[in-house]
């Protein structure tokens, strides 16, 4: 059965079709990995851009080149739901963002990406969402969605295993989904922006989340330059994913086309070449959209 945000897959390798069985819970498939990216030639990006007077953040060079990647490779978008293997019929972006005031109040924001955007429309994706989720009155879907759920004492547990039951043995309506920021490509959080290093963030169990990128604050390292080191700044990054969507193989070739991206942002300017769709969904013509 298909769901609102994802189609079901039908391998015909079967030890994928088994793994879900034997490892249900995402907890239980979570791979750890750690990554440097260099900051000299991104901060050499950056700062040319900024000269010509275009703000380039950190958070959106390393979500085009995630995006770019997934272009790629397809299976970065596919995520499991009562062991059954999906994947998703568009893309998106889950992270955190801090609203103004002295509270400091926090929301998520969710944003929708084509696969074939380049660098300056996920910075301005990125940049406007930012801008109008950071003003105190501003309520977001997710913010809308959790002040109903609230406002109604005692059914807060209720309502949350009724949408879990519903997510996991049927399909929640897209527009609740969309409330819901579990449910997304890839979740990225940039600790550097308070100070703190990068984490081995869990994957949620309730949603779809697939892959967890956490950004630190940078660092130096002594790397090898020929026949001596040199010191270099780096930003550590940890990544935590679900084994069961691909394997050890196929991460790594999808981080080493990511890092290539972050060693050099400017291939980011171009529309990708290519853009490959998973080989092994069930639907003849299925429906790739963007909200």
């Amino acid at each position: 059965m298909n769901r609102a945000d994802g189609y079901r897959i039908e391998s015909s390798d079967l030890i994928y079709e088994a793994i879900p069985h034997i490892m249900d819970k995402r907890y239980d498939a979570s791979n750890y990995m750690d990554l440097e990216i260099d900051m000299e030639p991104l901060q050499k990006y950056i700062n040319s851009w900024r000269g010509k007077g275009e703000r380039i953040s950190y958070m959106a060079v390393m979500i085009a080149a995630y995006i770019r990647t997934a272009a790629k490779y397809p299976y970065l978008n596919r995520f499991v739901m009562n062991k059954k293997i999906y994947a998703r019929n568009h893309f998106c972006v889950s992270f955190v963002t801090l609203k103004a005031g002295e509270e400091m109040e926090e929301t998520v924001v969710k944003l929708y990406f084509n696969l074939d955007e380049d660098i300056f429309e996920v910075n301005r994706k990125i940049n406007e969402a930012i801008e109008f989720n950071k003003q105190a009155t501003t309520k977001n879907a997710t913010d809308k969605l959790l002040r109903v759920v609230f406002h109604i004492p005692g059914l807060v547990r209720g309502i949350v295993n009724l949408v879990k039951f519903v997510d996991k043995y049927f399909t929640l309506p897209f527009p609740l989904i969309h409330a819901i920021p579990f449910h997304t490509s890839f979740f990225i959080t940039n600790l550097a922006s308070i100070r703190l290093n990068s984490i081995y963030h869990h994957i949620y169990e309730f949603g779809t989340t697939s892959v967890f990128l956490s950004m630190g604050q940078t660092a130096k390292r002594l790397v090898k330059n020929g026949d001596g080191v040199e010191e270099r700044k780096v930003m550590p990054m940890k990544v935590v994913t679900d084994e069961r969507i691909a394997s050890g193989n196929y991460y790594g070739k999808c981080f080493r086309e990511f890092l290539k991206y972050m060693d050099h942002p400017e291939l980011l300017e171009q529309k990708p070449e290519v853009i490959n769709r998973d080989p092994d969904i069930k639907a003849k013509n299925p429906k790739f959209f963007v909200k």
